[in-house]
């Protein structure tokens, strides 16, 4: 029986290093499962510039263009912080975002959080969370989640699924009344996909804690299966490059 491997960080770039050096130490390619939890949020820009090179080369995308399927960090600067006008820019935005990218053809995970389908009619999960939080009195904690897994039409019978890895994400307010963000994937890939995702899950957190006038204290990840997706050795190249900088 595999036992939970935790990463405790302060650091992101450190967080993902770890995680792939777990793995080169292994016999196989995978974490079964993997926590991570960051209560720290800094990043070593030499170790994401490194990653990226390695991605465009592979013909993938960058850091930031994955963390921004899960949150829209330049949307939201183009919005000048108002979280009103970021949903509006998304929405104009969205079938122009689909149409770059067929992996968004099912939607985004950012959509999904903020334009959920329900039974009646869209509905934003993120202004749910946000104006429990700035009630100050949280009598059903339940609310504070975000589900973007969607049966209806993510249960297929196909070979491979590239949407949605990110099932849910969950908030609550810590004793030392910061916020803490959970989110849940049942399989993650760590090259490609794990340090973007966690980046934009945590600028998600921030953007949360900041809309509720309150700090993001701790970010924390559940993975059901973490996969290393390329041969251990191009993993090693670039483990390396990172610590010789």
């Amino acid at each position: 029986m595999s036992s939970p491997f935790v990463i405790e960080e302060t650091n992101l770039s450190r967080a993902w290093a770890l995680a792939v050096q777990r793995i080169i130490d292994s016999s196989g390619s995978e974490i079964t499962p993997l926590v991570l939890t960051l209560t720290g949020f800094d990043e070593d820009e030499n170790a994401r510039e490194i990653l990226d090179q390695s991605l465009l080369k592979s013909g993938k995308g960058s850091v930031q263009t994955v963390s921004e399927t899960i949150f829209p960090d330049s949307l939201y600067k183009l919005a000048k912080g108002d979280r009103q006008t970021l949903y509006k820019l998304y929405t104009s935005n969205l079938e122009r975002l689909k149409k770059i990218d067929s992996s968004n053809r099912k939607g985004t995970y950012f959509e999904r959080m903020m334009a959920y389908e329900g039974n009646e009619g869209k509905i934003n999960q993120l202004e749910v969370i946000i104006s429990s939080l700035k009630s100050k009195n949280i009598k059903r904690r339940s609310k504070l989640q975000a589900s973007i897994f969607d049966p209806r039409v993510d249960h297929t019978n196909g070979m491979f699924q590239g949407f949605p890895c990110l099932q849910h994400v969950t908030c609550y307010v810590s004793e030392d009344g910061g916020l803490v963000l959970n989110s849940f994937y049942a399989v993650q890939y760590l090259y490609q996909r794990g340090y973007g995702n966690w980046l934009g899950l945590i600028n998600l957190g921030k953007f949360i804690a900041k809309e509720a006038n309150i700090e993001l204290e701790r970010f924390i990840c559940h993975v059901g299966v973490e996969k290393l997706e390329v041969p251990k050795e191009n993993a090693k190249k670039i483990l390396k490059k990172i610590n010789e900088n």
